[in-house]
């Protein structure tokens, strides 16, 4: 059984430092690589790009189960140059540009240092500060003269890995816990099932990866391991907030349905008997927008039986996320206990 202690928060901080914005996920990819090493008996990169590793169970006739966590965040593309270490961009995934302006980001596979630029507060006027700032009026500013940025190179948040008591702050939480997490459970597999682990590209995009891997591993049953927004804050007049999805500190989030799947109420069941048995914390994610790659794994050649599991955090797609410790913690506990218990009859009952 793996436990979360320094090595496993330093991983962490690797990954989340790392730059790999969808459709550039080599960086993480290098990481990943170099992590299970030896962790499989069969490891292989994908047309994709997706790190797809098989890790056999010992005996016969066990469940193949694939996990998927996706390497992948949200950022920028350069594209178009206005000179002077000036380029306008476009967004790559789900982002509010309201968050945009006066953000550090690197650029590029040499990390090219920037900042997103809007006109200052004092040459706007009051109309001008009533509206959103269009996407088109911002710039990434490199400087001038030094700048080896280029067209159609990736741009992401420059924020650095934080510990502060029992939250972790960092960039790119979402999803590199749920990479890390996956890591985890290949180092250390129960040996009754074949564990298919799907670390996956594109998922920001569309869920890209998580179609190929599928396709790929052919699995009697899919669980995608992510982070999902918590939208936990009090409301504006600092009640309670009776329509949150999610909480800190509340354990990890098991899906029933998401904008892009009803996850399979066998699996619902079985994650929910495992945390109560094992007395490990948990809530259920109330329904919503969103999904997962288990909206593309659960579509896969016949059909998989998909569930998703994810960790908690607040300000999702922007330069800086919160998540709780103890929540990853509890994720993880979860997972590995779920699949220690996990038998080929679950899938026999009917999926009602």
């Amino acid at each position: 059984m793996s436990i979360i202690g320094n090595a496993q928060l330093k991983l962490l901080e690797k990954l989340c430092n790392a730059c790999a914005v969808s459709g550039d996920e080599g960086e993480v990819r290098s990481i990943v690589l170099e992590e299970i090493k030896g962790q499989a008996e069969d490891v292989k990169v994908d047309a994709l790009g997706n790190v797809l590793a098989t890790k056999k169970g010992t005996g016969q006739n066990h469940l193949r189960v694939m996990v998927s966590a996706h390497m992948d965040e949200v950022g920028f593309m350069l594209v178009a140059d206005d000179g002077e270490g000036l380029f306008r961009f476009e967004t790559i995934g789900g982002m509010d540009v309201r968050q945009l302006p006066g953000k550090a980001v690197l650029v590029g596979r040499e990390h090219v240092p920037g900042v997103i630029g809007a006109r200052p507060i004092h040459l706007t006027t009051a109309e001008e500060r009533k509206q959103k700032i269009p996407l088109e009026a911002l710039r990434i500013d490199t400087g001038p003269g030094t700048s080896k940025a280029k067209l159609g190179e990736w741009a992401t948040f420059a924020t650095r890995f934080q510990r502060s008591g029992p939250s972790l702050l960092a960039k790119a939480l979402d999803n590199r816990l749920g990479v890390a997490t996956l890591i985890e459970l290949l180092k250390h597999a129960p040996a009754e099932i074949d564990l298919l682990a799907a670390f996956t590209v594109q998922e920001e995009i569309g869920l890209r990866g998580a179609k190929v891997a599928a396709y790929a591993f052919n699995p009697d049953l899919g669980i995608a391991v992510d982070a999902t927004p918590a939208n936990d804050l009090p409301d504006w007049e600092g009640e309670e907030n009776t329509t949150y999805n999610t909480k800190l500190g509340s354990g990890p989030a098991i899906y029933v349905t998401d904008g892009a799947t009803y996850s399979d109420p066998r699996l619902v069941r079985w994650l929910v008997e495992t945390a109560e048995a094992a007395r490990i914390p948990y809530q259920l994610r109330q329904p919503g927008g969103g999904g997962t790659d288990a909206g593309a794994i659960h579509k896969a050649r016949a059909g998989v039986p998909s569930v998703s599991v994810s960790v908690p955090h607040r300000y999702s797609h922007t330069a800086i996320s919160v998540a709780r410790l103890e929540d990853w913690k509890n994720s993880l506990s979860l997972l590995q206990a779920a699949l220690t218990r996990l038998t080929p009859e679950l899938l026999m009952y009917e999926r009602a």
